[in-house]
């Protein structure tokens, strides 16, 4: 009696290839951004359709192929629509979902994360590390020089940042450039700001033309990066656009939103936002 085999490695490797593609896919073709810097590379976790069928035999050899029963749109459609949104808080500190705005303060106000690591020289929540080591490692691969300039920051740190830029533009233009101590997604861990290395465009809008800006906005969503104030989505927001700033919210969330052909975080949850503090 023939013994049945194990599905080969090339069959595993096949699956993840297709669930990775999946999720690049969604993200690239919700942004309209094409492939600068060639194909996107496999983000930092594949959808579970892709692992679950890693463990599907092969087919025999000579078994008709049947046809597939969904286009790819039909699918991404599907996928949204079945999206989980209250997998994960939008209210606490601690939720990789939270949703920090104008009108949705950090509750406590102290809150800290319960574990920081370093990378890259900045201090970022433990949970999003992976994520943006794999990113960075992909820059690095294809040949973009980037940086990080800030991750978390402490509720008195930024209480001593948004005074600063008060002291330089007032309050009404602060609140535009800079959250209130207690306001910023930097005090999740959850948020980094990067620039290239060569420092030229720090923290500037020119950011967003730069080679290095231009690679985020393309790639840092198939690791789970979200570019978080843009200059469509200032009503929703409540900041002038930043481009140099991206959120952390996992890369099935990230696809989750492109599927839906919503942009923030604030719409894909029905969560109240805008440019006045509550």
């Amino acid at each position: 009696m023939s013994r049945h085999r194990a599905p080969s490695s090339v069959t595993r490797r096949g699956a993840l290839v297709a669930g990775a593609a999946w999720v690049a896919g969604a993200f690239a073709a919700s942004s309209g951004l094409g492939g600068r810097w060639g194909a996107t590379a496999a983000p930092s976790a594949a959808p579970a359709e892709a692992l679950a069928a890693a463990q599907v035999p092969p087919t025999p050899a000579g078994t008709p192929s049947t046809p597939p029963t969904a286009s790819p749109t039909t699918a991404t459609a599907t996928a949204s629509a079945t999206f989980d949104r209250t997998a994960h808080s939008t209210g606490e500190a601690s939720s990789p979902w939270v949703v920090v705005n104008k009108q949705h303060p950090i509750v406590p106000a102290d809150y800290e994360p319960a574990q920081v690591v370093r990378v890259a020289g900045e201090l970022v929540s433990a949970v999003a590390a992976p994520d943006l080591e794999a990113l960075l490692a992909h820059s690095r691969d294809d040949g973009v020089a980037l940086t990080l300039v800030s991750g978390f920051r402490t509720h008195e740190y930024q209480e001593q940042v948004h005074r600063r830029s008060v002291a330089r533009n007032g309050q009404a233009g602060a609140d535009r450039y800079s959250a209130r101590a207690g306001y910023s997604e930097h005090q999740t861990g959850l948020a980094v700001d990067f620039s290239s290395a060569d420092g030229s465009a720090t923290l500037s809008p020119r950011f967003g033309e730069t080679d290095e800006g231009l690679w985020l906005a393309e790639h840092a969503g198939a690791h789970g990066w979200l570019l978080r104030y843009t200059e469509a989505d200032q009503a929703v927001t409540g900041y002038n656009p930043e481009p140099w700033h991206f959120r952390w919210v996992g890369v099935e969330l990230v696809a989750a939103m492109a599927a839906a052909g919503t942009p923030t975080l604030e719409q894909f949850f029905g969560v109240s936002g805008g440019p006045d503090y509550a």
